[in-house]
């Protein structure tokens, strides 16, 4: 967990974010929690965000994949499509995720694939499947993010 790793950008967005001095893949994590429960991005774009997630770690105690786990890796997933979305001028605030979980994992990686559902000036709202190596649906979430003005000391307005 916590390894370095290297996300594939879109060029066109590695410009537009080093046109203002930041270096995005460089910059770029699925923060604090993702790094403890081994959230991986694996490819980014605001059409298509993949990671990955390990079960071993992140179980309730039956020793299932928890549903808090799968809130993460949906969360997170559909947070990074919703940023790049809006763009460099824009913060994405999570405002409203649900879960629908529709088998256990035990073992191995979960895969979540974000795709938007609706993609507008002041929201974005992503759809998350998360599979098991078996490629069976463990999870289906649905996250919208409001996409917030960067005022220019860098927070939300």
């Amino acid at each position: 967990m916590g390894e370095q790793h290297s996300v594939k950008f879109p060029q066109e967005v590695i410009d537009e974010y080093a046109a203002l001095g930041i270096d995005l893949p460089a910059l770029f994590s699925a923060g604090d929690l993702g790094v403890r429960m081994g959230v991986q991005i694996v490819e980014a774009s605001a059409d298509r965000v993949v990671g990955t997630m390990p079960v071993e770690g992140n179980t309730q105690p039956y020793g299932l994949l928890h549903g808090g786990a799968s809130a993460v890796l949906a969360e997170t997933l559909g947070s990074v499509g919703s940023m790049l979305h809006g763009g460099s001028g824009k913060l994405a605030v999570g405002v409203d995720l649900n879960c629908t979980h529709h088998r256990g994992a035990r073992s191995g990686l979960v895969t979540g694939v974000a795709t938007p559902v609706h993609r507008g000036r002041s929201t974005a709202t992503y759809e998350i499947v998360i599979t098991d190596e078996q490629d069976k649906r463990v999870c289906t979430a649905r996250l919208t993010c409001l996409l917030r003005e960067v005022q220019p000391n860098g927070t939300a307005g």
